[in-house]
Protein backbone atom coordinates (compact mmCIF):
# COMPACT_ATOMS: atom_id res chain seq x y z
CA UNK A 1 0.00 0.00 0.00
CA UNK A 2 1.07 3.28 -0.97
CA UNK A 3 2.06 6.01 1.59
CA UNK A 4 -0.04 8.79 2.77
CA UNK A 5 1.97 11.95 2.92
CA UNK A 6 0.73 14.48 5.99
CA UNK A 7 1.07 18.53 5.09
CA UNK A 8 0.46 21.15 7.94
CA UNK A 9 1.31 24.14 5.62
CA UNK A 10 -0.43 25.90 2.68
CA UNK A 11 2.85 26.14 0.01
CA UNK A 12 3.72 21.96 0.01
CA UNK A 13 -0.13 21.48 -0.19
CA UNK A 14 -0.09 23.42 -3.10
CA UNK A 15 2.93 21.84 -4.75
CA UNK A 16 1.83 18.80 -4.19
CA UNK A 17 -1.99 19.18 -5.82
CA UNK A 18 -0.36 21.43 -8.65
CA UNK A 19 2.09 17.86 -9.38
CA UNK A 20 -1.32 15.75 -9.60
CA UNK A 21 -3.37 18.55 -11.53
CA UNK A 22 -0.54 18.64 -14.41
CA UNK A 23 -0.13 15.18 -14.60
CA UNK A 24 -4.06 15.49 -15.58
CA UNK A 25 -5.86 13.92 -12.24
CA UNK A 26 -8.74 14.68 -10.86
CA UNK A 27 -8.88 15.34 -6.81
CA UNK A 28 -11.62 14.49 -4.32
CA UNK A 29 -11.88 16.70 -0.80
CA UNK A 30 -13.26 15.30 2.32
CA UNK A 31 -13.53 17.99 4.90
CA UNK A 32 -13.10 16.48 8.91
CA UNK A 33 -12.61 17.48 12.04
CA UNK A 34 -11.00 14.33 13.05
CA UNK A 35 -12.01 11.50 15.57
CA UNK A 36 -12.62 9.02 12.58
CA UNK A 37 -15.57 6.93 12.76
CA UNK A 38 -16.58 4.78 9.81
CA UNK A 39 -19.05 7.35 8.89
CA UNK A 40 -15.80 9.52 7.89
CA UNK A 41 -14.25 6.83 5.99
CA UNK A 42 -17.38 6.07 4.07
CA UNK A 43 -16.80 9.29 2.54
CA UNK A 44 -13.13 8.46 1.85
CA UNK A 45 -14.19 5.14 0.47
CA UNK A 46 -16.51 7.33 -2.05
CA UNK A 47 -13.53 9.76 -3.22
CA UNK A 48 -11.68 6.95 -3.85
CA UNK A 49 -14.31 5.70 -6.31
CA UNK A 50 -14.95 8.81 -8.07
CA UNK A 51 -11.27 10.70 -8.09
CA UNK A 52 -7.82 9.68 -8.88
CA UNK A 53 -6.65 11.03 -5.36
CA UNK A 54 -8.27 11.97 -2.57
CA UNK A 55 -7.40 14.65 -0.16
CA UNK A 56 -8.78 14.34 3.53
CA UNK A 57 -8.37 17.61 6.56
CA UNK A 58 -8.38 17.53 9.62
CA UNK A 59 -8.94 20.75 11.61
CA UNK A 60 -10.69 21.14 14.62
CA UNK A 61 -12.48 24.80 13.72
CA UNK A 62 -13.08 27.45 16.73
CA UNK A 63 -15.35 29.52 14.34
CA UNK A 64 -17.83 26.66 14.37
CA UNK A 65 -17.99 26.48 18.10
CA UNK A 66 -20.34 28.65 20.27
CA UNK A 67 -19.04 29.61 23.88
CA UNK A 68 -20.66 26.97 25.65
CA UNK A 69 -19.76 24.21 23.42
CA UNK A 70 -17.06 21.32 23.51
CA UNK A 71 -14.23 22.67 21.48
CA UNK A 72 -11.49 22.81 23.80
CA UNK A 73 -12.53 18.97 25.13
CA UNK A 74 -13.38 17.82 21.06
CA UNK A 75 -11.51 14.75 20.63
CA UNK A 76 -8.21 15.08 18.58
CA UNK A 77 -7.10 11.55 18.08
CA UNK A 78 -4.67 12.00 15.18
CA UNK A 79 -2.48 9.26 15.43
CA UNK A 80 -5.24 6.95 15.16
CA UNK A 81 -6.89 8.94 12.60
CA UNK A 82 -3.97 8.78 10.01
CA UNK A 83 -3.73 5.09 10.44
CA UNK A 84 -7.28 4.79 9.77
CA UNK A 85 -6.97 7.37 6.42
CA UNK A 86 -3.95 5.39 5.58
CA UNK A 87 -5.79 2.03 5.62
CA UNK A 88 -8.43 3.65 3.08
CA UNK A 89 -5.84 4.53 0.77
CA UNK A 90 -5.82 8.07 1.26
CA UNK A 91 -3.55 10.62 -0.57
CA UNK A 92 -3.05 13.19 1.47
CA UNK A 93 -3.91 14.38 4.76
CA UNK A 94 -4.11 17.96 5.40
CA UNK A 95 -3.27 19.30 9.22
CA UNK A 96 -3.25 22.97 9.47
CA UNK A 97 -2.43 24.28 12.65
CA UNK A 98 -5.38 27.17 13.25
CA UNK A 99 -2.53 30.34 11.64
CA UNK A 100 -2.56 28.61 9.02
CA UNK A 101 -6.33 28.50 8.18
CA UNK A 102 -7.09 32.00 10.08
CA UNK A 103 -3.87 33.86 9.72
CA UNK A 104 -5.53 36.95 11.40
CA UNK A 105 -7.30 34.83 14.15
CA UNK A 106 -11.01 34.59 13.96
CA UNK A 107 -12.37 37.38 14.81
CA UNK A 108 -10.70 39.93 12.23
CA UNK A 109 -11.31 37.18 9.05
CA UNK A 110 -13.44 37.23 6.24
CA UNK A 111 -16.22 35.23 6.95
CA UNK A 112 -18.85 33.45 4.58
CA UNK A 113 -23.18 34.37 5.73
CA UNK A 114 -25.17 32.08 3.34
CA UNK A 115 -28.35 32.86 3.87
CA UNK A 116 -31.91 31.70 4.11
CA UNK A 117 -30.77 27.64 4.20
CA UNK A 118 -28.69 27.94 7.34
CA UNK A 119 -31.17 30.44 9.23
CA UNK A 120 -33.84 28.58 11.31
CA UNK A 121 -33.57 24.92 12.76
CA UNK A 122 -29.48 24.37 14.32
CA UNK A 123 -29.06 27.89 14.02
CA UNK A 124 -31.69 29.28 16.17
CA UNK A 125 -29.72 27.28 19.10
CA UNK A 126 -26.17 27.42 17.40
CA UNK A 127 -26.14 31.08 16.45
CA UNK A 128 -22.99 31.50 14.28
CA UNK A 129 -22.16 28.06 13.60
CA UNK A 130 -23.19 27.78 9.94
CA UNK A 131 -21.07 31.14 9.27
CA UNK A 132 -18.16 29.07 11.19
CA UNK A 133 -18.57 25.98 9.07
CA UNK A 134 -19.11 27.81 5.71
CA UNK A 135 -16.20 30.03 6.61
CA UNK A 136 -13.50 26.89 7.22
CA UNK A 137 -14.88 24.93 4.02
CA UNK A 138 -14.71 28.22 1.68
CA UNK A 139 -11.16 28.08 2.90
CA UNK A 140 -10.28 24.90 2.94
CA UNK A 141 -11.64 24.72 -0.78
CA UNK A 142 -9.46 27.65 -2.00
CA UNK A 143 -6.52 25.83 -0.76
CA UNK A 144 -7.46 22.56 -1.72
CA UNK A 145 -9.03 23.28 -5.01
CA UNK A 146 -10.63 19.79 -6.00
CA UNK A 147 -12.94 19.01 -8.21
CA UNK A 148 -15.02 17.03 -5.94
CA UNK A 149 -16.56 17.70 -2.53
CA UNK A 150 -18.18 15.16 -0.13
CA UNK A 151 -20.35 15.13 2.87
CA UNK A 152 -22.75 13.12 4.91
CA UNK A 153 -26.25 13.53 4.77
CA UNK A 154 -26.92 13.05 8.33
CA UNK A 155 -25.85 16.91 8.68
CA UNK A 156 -28.47 17.98 6.30
CA UNK A 157 -28.95 21.59 7.17
CA UNK A 158 -24.67 22.06 6.93
CA UNK A 159 -25.09 20.49 3.35
CA UNK A 160 -27.96 22.51 2.36
CA UNK A 161 -25.64 25.61 3.34
CA UNK A 162 -22.60 24.26 1.62
CA UNK A 163 -24.51 23.17 -1.65
CA UNK A 164 -25.80 26.83 -1.46
CA UNK A 165 -22.26 28.36 -0.97
CA UNK A 166 -20.85 26.58 -3.58
CA UNK A 167 -23.38 27.40 -6.37
CA UNK A 168 -23.64 31.58 -5.04
CA UNK A 169 -20.07 31.47 -5.23
CA UNK A 170 -19.46 29.76 -8.26
CA UNK A 171 -16.70 26.83 -6.93
CA UNK A 172 -15.99 24.93 -9.65
CA UNK A 173 -16.27 21.59 -7.29
CA UNK A 174 -19.35 18.82 -7.49
CA UNK A 175 -20.41 18.09 -3.85
CA UNK A 176 -21.64 14.76 -3.85
CA UNK A 177 -23.87 13.69 -0.68
CA UNK A 178 -23.12 10.34 1.09
CA UNK A 179 -25.85 8.89 2.83
CA UNK A 180 -25.77 8.26 6.80
CA UNK A 181 -23.85 5.52 7.79
CA UNK A 182 -25.80 3.70 10.83
CA UNK A 183 -24.91 1.57 13.59
CA UNK A 184 -27.11 -1.78 13.46
CA UNK A 185 -29.76 -0.38 15.58
CA UNK A 186 -30.27 2.75 13.33
CA UNK A 187 -28.30 5.25 15.56
CA UNK A 188 -26.30 7.55 13.25
CA UNK A 189 -22.72 7.73 13.62
CA UNK A 190 -21.32 10.77 15.30
CA UNK A 191 -18.29 11.69 16.76
CA UNK A 192 -20.20 12.83 19.38
CA UNK A 193 -22.05 9.47 20.56
CA UNK A 194 -18.85 8.96 22.80
CA UNK A 195 -20.55 11.18 24.88
CA UNK A 196 -23.66 8.87 25.78
CA UNK A 197 -23.59 6.79 29.30
CA UNK A 198 -24.31 3.28 28.52
CA UNK A 199 -27.95 3.67 29.59
CA UNK A 200 -28.35 6.71 27.29
CA UNK A 201 -26.38 4.69 24.46
CA UNK A 202 -29.39 2.28 24.32
CA UNK A 203 -32.14 5.00 24.10
CA UNK A 204 -30.14 6.66 21.56
CA UNK A 205 -31.94 4.88 18.43
CA UNK A 206 -35.45 5.76 19.14
CA UNK A 207 -34.02 9.24 17.67
CA UNK A 208 -34.21 7.72 13.90
CA UNK A 209 -37.19 5.39 14.73
CA UNK A 210 -39.06 8.71 16.00
CA UNK A 211 -38.30 10.06 12.63
CA UNK A 212 -39.35 7.26 10.89
CA UNK A 213 -42.17 7.02 12.53
CA UNK A 214 -43.53 10.51 11.69
CA UNK A 215 -42.29 9.82 7.90
CA UNK A 216 -44.61 6.82 7.50
CA UNK A 217 -47.22 9.27 8.94
CA UNK A 218 -47.18 11.85 6.26
CA UNK A 219 -46.77 8.57 4.07
CA UNK A 220 -50.21 7.89 4.88
CA UNK A 221 -51.87 10.56 4.46
CA UNK A 222 -51.53 12.81 7.83
CA UNK A 223 -50.13 16.28 6.40
CA UNK A 224 -50.79 17.87 9.59
CA UNK A 225 -47.16 19.06 10.29
CA UNK A 226 -47.35 21.00 13.42
CA UNK A 227 -49.02 17.82 15.04
CA UNK A 228 -47.06 14.79 14.01
CA UNK A 229 -43.50 17.14 15.33
CA UNK A 230 -45.23 18.25 18.64
CA UNK A 231 -46.08 14.13 19.19
CA UNK A 232 -42.38 13.71 18.06
CA UNK A 233 -40.98 15.53 20.44
CA UNK A 234 -43.22 14.35 23.28
CA UNK A 235 -42.07 11.05 22.27
CA UNK A 236 -38.42 12.00 22.77
CA UNK A 237 -39.28 13.56 25.92
CA UNK A 238 -40.73 10.81 27.59
CA UNK A 239 -37.15 9.15 26.74
CA UNK A 240 -35.30 11.66 28.34
CA UNK A 241 -34.00 13.67 25.36
CA UNK A 242 -34.34 17.09 25.23
CA UNK A 243 -35.09 17.95 22.08
CA UNK A 244 -33.53 21.63 20.26
CA UNK A 245 -36.23 20.84 17.82
CA UNK A 246 -38.39 18.29 15.42
CA UNK A 247 -39.53 19.72 11.90
CA UNK A 248 -40.90 18.56 8.45
CA UNK A 249 -39.37 21.14 5.90
CA UNK A 250 -38.68 21.26 1.96
CA UNK A 251 -36.01 18.84 0.61
CA UNK A 252 -33.92 21.47 -1.05
CA UNK A 253 -34.31 24.65 0.49
CA UNK A 254 -35.72 24.15 3.63
CA UNK A 255 -38.12 26.10 3.85
CA UNK A 256 -41.08 25.24 5.73
CA UNK A 257 -43.20 22.26 4.44
CA UNK A 258 -45.58 22.61 1.96
CA UNK A 259 -48.71 20.55 1.45
CA UNK A 260 -48.72 21.43 -2.60
CA UNK A 261 -44.82 20.23 -3.12
CA UNK A 262 -44.55 16.83 -1.60
CA UNK A 263 -40.69 16.87 -1.37
CA UNK A 264 -40.16 16.62 2.73
CA UNK A 265 -37.22 16.23 4.73
CA UNK A 266 -37.64 15.63 8.76
CA UNK A 267 -35.23 17.11 10.55
CA UNK A 268 -34.42 16.86 14.41
CA UNK A 269 -32.05 17.65 17.02
CA UNK A 270 -31.77 16.70 20.74
CA UNK A 271 -29.63 16.14 23.65
CA UNK A 272 -28.80 12.60 25.54
CA UNK A 273 -27.19 13.61 28.53
CA UNK A 274 -24.32 15.68 27.25
CA UNK A 275 -24.73 14.36 23.57
CA UNK A 276 -26.17 16.67 21.38
CA UNK A 277 -27.82 14.34 18.29
CA UNK A 278 -28.84 15.40 15.24
CA UNK A 279 -30.83 13.02 12.33
CA UNK A 280 -32.84 13.43 9.60
CA UNK A 281 -35.49 11.41 7.21
CA UNK A 282 -36.47 12.19 3.60
CA UNK A 283 -40.05 11.45 3.11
Amino acid sequence: MKSMVTITALEPLRQQLHEWRMAGERIAFVATMGNLHQGHLQLVREARQVADRVVCSIFVNPMQFGPDEDFAHYPRTLEVDQQLLQSEATDLLFHPPIDVIYPAGTAETTSVQVPVVSEGLCDDFRPGHFTGVATVVARLFLMVQPDIALFGRKDYQQLAVLKKMVSDLCFPIQIIAVETVREADGLALSSRNQYLAEAERHSAPLLYQTLNQLAEAVRDGNIDFSELEQRAIETLQQAGFRPDYVQVRQVDDLSPAHPDLPRWVVLAAAYLGKARLIDNVTI
